[in-house]
């Protein structure tokens, strides 16, 4: 699937959360930018921490936003919420839209983590091995990050990134989707949250995987 990276027009859907465990409390945001990074809708949706809804409440991000003429998906992340798995496969071919999903730290793999928190692992590690292996792109900001791509190649992948970078490593929609969510989350008493996929993230697709609470 071919886009058009330079059209002015050009827009994506980004999509990040913020979540709290303990009360367990999550967030989505979606965000429509504009290739001149002008903001163009905004939508907000509620997954469970844990749970296996992530793919769904991408979905109604989308769903509710109602847009025809969105170009491509960015995701901040496919294990959000702690082990919520976004199936990106079934994303790409429901919404018929080049995907690329980051993350932005080297990782080992989750499948020991998975196996410890969770007493029936099988269907998040049936997921989690569905996702497939990233890429490490190399950003004009010198950044690296790594990338899961369906419907266009690294290279176009790569292209639409810069585009959408100005600074770092997280492209403008989803850093704004990425803030979208926290305060969505503060306002409802999650206190300042975390957004899972973020330099600081847990997954790594992880930094904070190894702290228990």
């Amino acid at each position: 699937m071919h886009l058009q990276l330079q059209k002015k027009g050009l827009r994506v859907l980004g999509i990040a959360e913020s979540f709290v465990r303990t009360p367990p409390l999550s967030r989505l945001a979606g965000v429509v930018m504009r290739g001149d990074l002008r903001i163009d809708g905004a939508a907000l949706a509620e997954i469970t921490v844990a749970g296996d809804d992530a793919t769904a409440g991408v979905l109604e991000i989308f769903q509710e936003l109602d847009r025809s003429d969105v170009n491509a998906v960015m995701l901040n992340g496919a294990v959000i919420s702690w082990f919520n798995i976004i199936d990106l496969q079934q994303v790409y071919e429901e919404l018929g839209l080049p995907l690329v999903c980051l993350t932005y730290e080297e990782s080992g793999g989750l499948d020991r983590y998975i196996q410890e928190y969770f007493a029936w692992p099988e269907e998040k590690l049936r997921l989690y091995h569905r996702l497939g292996e990233r890429e490490a792109l190399t950003l004009k900001t010198g950044y690296q990050v790594y990338a899961r791509a369906l419907g266009i190649d690294l290279q176009e992948a790569k292209a639409l990134l810069n585009r959408f970078t100005l600074d770092g490593r997280v492209p403008e929609p989803l850093r704004v989707a990425r803030l979208m969510a926290r305060s969505a989350l503060r306002l409802e008493g999650g206190g300042a949250g975390c957004s899972g996929q973020g330099p600081r993230g847990r997954d790594g697709e992880g930094k904070e995987l190894k702290r228990k609470s």
